[in-house]
C-alpha cells in the first residue's frame, strides 16, 4: 500500500512539474504514453517535451512521425543557439546531437527503409549487380530485363579475363547488388543461357524467392552535384577537420552522408587511397577524411566515382553534415534515383565532354586529379 501511493505521489509531483514548466494546455501524459509506445526512453521524450515547448507545437506528438515538424524544431533549436552564440557549447552539442539521433530514428521507420525485397522478380531494370567468381575475380554487369520466367543481364565485365573456354551456362553464381536508399541483397541462382541479342551477348539467371537483405544503410544520404577540393594524405592517421587555405584537387561531389561520400574525379584511381574533402554549402564547410573503397571507372568519360568511408567526424562537425542531409534549412532536389552507391552516377554531358578534353595531371596516390566541369585547366596544389 505504501509503494503504490508513493507511485501515485510521484504521479502528481511529475504532473505539478509539467503545469509549472509547459502548462496542461496539452495532454502530456498522454504525450508521454505514445512516446513509450513508441520505443522512446524517459529522457528521450524530456528532450523531445522540451523541443515541443520552445516550438510552441499545437501537436507536439507529431514529433513521433512527421520528418517535417521535426525538422522545423530542429531548425529553431540550430537558430536559437547561434544568435545565443552557443553552438560550441557542449550542452548545444550533446542536445543537437540527440535531436539528429531522433531524426535518422524517424527516416528510418519510413516504409521505403523497412520494406525490403523478397523475390528477384522485384528488381528493376537498369539495377547493377556484382557477382564474384572464387579464384578469377569480382564481375559486375547490369539488369536488361526482368520478366516471369528469369532475368536478363549484360555480359558479366571484370579486371581479369576469363579463363579459355569458359561458359556461364548451368554455373551456379551468387549475386550481390545494392537497392537504393534501401540496403545491400544477396541471391543465390543459376545461369540459364549465356548467349546473344541484337544488342550483344547476355545471360539470362534464374529467379530467386531467398532474397538476404545482407547489410541495411546506416545512415541516411544526401545526392548532390558541388564542387569539391580533394587533398590526398599520406595515411588516414592524417585525418583532420581543419579547413584548408591551400588549393585542392578538382572533384564533383556525387553524395554525402555522416558515414562516408562519393565524389567523381577526372581519370583513373584505385581503392585504398585515404583522401581529406572539403566542400562549401550554404556558407558552411563541411571536411571529412575518409579511405577509398570501391572506385568506378568510365573509361568513355576517363572519369572515376571514388566511394570513401569517412573516419568518425567530430560531434560539430556531424551535425554540420546532418543539417545538410536533411535539408534543415533548405530542401534541395535529389539527382536522379538511379544513382545508387553501387552503380554509376548520372552525369549532365557537359561535365563528361569537358572531362574528356582535360589535361590529366598526376596526381599523389596514383590518381589523376584533373575533374574541370568548367572546361578549363585542372587546379591543383
Amino acid at each position: 500500500m505504501i509503494a503504490v501511493l508513493a507511485i501515485l505521489g510521484c504521479a502528481v509531483a511529475f504532473l505539478m512539474v509539467l503545469a509549472a514548466k509547459s502548462g496542461l494546455g496539452f495532454p502530456w501524459v498522454e504525450f508521454y504514453v505514445r512516446g513509450k509506445e513508441s520505443g522512446f526512453k524517459f529522457a528521450e521524450i524530456n528532450v523531445l517535451r522540451k523541443v515541443a515547448v520552445e516550438s510552441r507545437m499545437k501537436d507536439a506528438a507529431a514529433l513521433y512521425w512527421s520528418q517535417r515538424q521535426l525538422d522545423r524544431c530542429i531548425a529553431g533549436a540550430i537558430t536559437r543557439s547561434r544568435a545565443q552564440g552557443s553552438m560550441d557549447s557542449p550542452a548545444t552539442i550533446s542536445f543537437l546531437q540527440r535531436l539528429f539521433d531522433f531524426r535518422k530514428r524517424v527516416a528510418f521507420n519510413q516504409p521505403k527503409y523497412r520494406t525490403g525485397l523478397r523475390s528477384s522478380r522485384s528488381m528493376e531494370k537498369g539495377q547493377k549487380v556484382r557477382i564474384p567468381l572464387p579464384g578469377i575475380g569480382v564481375f559486375e554487369s547490369t539488369v536488361v530485363e526482368n520478366i516471369r520466367h528469369h532475368i536478363s543481364l549484360d555480359y558479366p565485365k571484370g579486371a581479369k579475363r576469363l579463363p579459355p573456354g569458359h561458359s556461364w551456362k548451368n554455373l551456379k553464381i551468387d549475386v550481390f547488388f545494392w537497392r537504393a536508399e534501401d540496403a545491400e541483397y544477396y541471391f543465390e541462382t543459376k545461369v540459364l543461357a549465356d548467349d546473344y541479342d541484337k544488342k550483344g551477348p547476355t545471360l539470362s539467371i534464374a529467379h530467386s524467392d531467398n532474397l538476404i537483405r545482407a547489410q541495411k544503410r546506416g545512415s541516411v544520404r544526401l545526392a548532390v552535384a558541388l564542387p569539391v577540393s580533394l587533398y590526398p594524405l599520406r595515411g588516414i592517421e592524417a585525418a583532420d577537420e581543419f579547413i584548408e587555405t591551400r588549393r585542392g584537387y578538382r572533384g564533383r561531389m556525387i553524395d554525402l552522408s555522416e558515414d562516408g561520400f562519393a565524389v567523381r574525379v577526372g581519370g583513373k584511381a584505385r581503392a585504398g587511397l585515404p583522401i581529406k574533402i572539403q566542400l562549401d554549402i550554404d556558407e558552411e564547410f563541411i571536411v571529412m577524411c575518409g579511405v577509398v573503397k570501391t572506385v568506378n571507372y568510365n573509361k568513355k568519360a576517363n572519369q572515376s566515382v571514388l566511394h570513401a568511408q569517412a573516419s568518425k567526424p567530430s560531434a560539430r562537425m556531424k551535425i554540420a553534415i546532418l543539417t545538410q542531409v536533411y535539408g534543415i534549412f533548405s530542401r534541395r532536389p535529389e539527382i536522379s534515383a538511379a544513382e545508387d552507391v553501387a552503380g554509376v552516377e548520372a552525369k549532365p554531358v557537359e561535365e563528361a565532354e569537358a572531362a574528356e578534353t582535360a589535361e590529366n595531371s598526376a596526381g599523389e596516390g596514383g590518381l589523376f586529379w584533373d575533374m574541370a566541369p568548367d572546361g578549363e585547366k585542372p587546379q591543383k596544389n
